[in-house]
């Protein structure tokens, strides 16, 4: 599998999983298809440096994601960072992120956080030596919701993000094309 979709949220109203399915349908046709992965459906432990790691959950996402060549991670905002489900996820399944090609899209309450994803992408650039993908999509509550699926900007953005991820590791892994 080329790209994994990563579902970062576990509200059950989650505007970032509505994101997180606009980009899956840009993305599952591809060349090496994709995968849509929903934290929702995963029971998993909160990381403590010891028997988590060997949760069936957490043995079963590692894989996914160290098979991947590119990820989307859809996550929420809170108080200017990611949610904490999605740096549980990052600290349980650590090295499977080694040299990813990864992109952002995010949903946050306001205008004023879009670059509450910098400290979770330096980390992945810093101790995984991901690539992170400049072009990600913030979305402010007025952008999307489960019946409009957001304006025309937001999706013509989440089409520009699927686009670069392909061209990305397309480049980077030209044998998976």
């Amino acid at each position: 599998m080329r790209y994994i979709i990563l579902s970062c949220s576990l509200n059950p109203k989650s505007r970032s999983r509505v994101l997180a399915r606009m980009v899956f349908d840009h993305l599952k046709d591809r060349p090496g298809g994709a995968e849509f992965v929903d934290l929702q459906d995963y029971d998993l432990p909160l990381s403590d440096g010891g028997a988590c790691y060997g949760h069936p959950h957490v043995a079963e996402l590692t894989p996914k994601i160290a098979q991947a060549q590119g990820i989307i991670v859809a996550t929420a905002i809170y108080n200017y960072d990611v949610n904490s489900a999605t740096k549980n996820l990052l600290e349980l399944t650590g090295s499977a992120w080694e040299g990813k090609v990864v992109g952002f899209i995010c949903a946050a309450g306001g205008h004023g956080s879009f670059m509450s994803i910098m400290p979770f992408a330096n980390s992945l650039m810093l101790d995984y030596r991901c690539l992170i993908l400049p072009r990600f999509v913030y979305a402010a509550p007025a952008h999307v919701d489960e019946e409009t699926f957001g304006d025309a900007a937001l999706n013509r953005r989440i089409e520009e993000l699927a686009v670069e991820m392909q061209r990305v590791t397309g480049a980077l892994f030209p044998g998976l094309s």
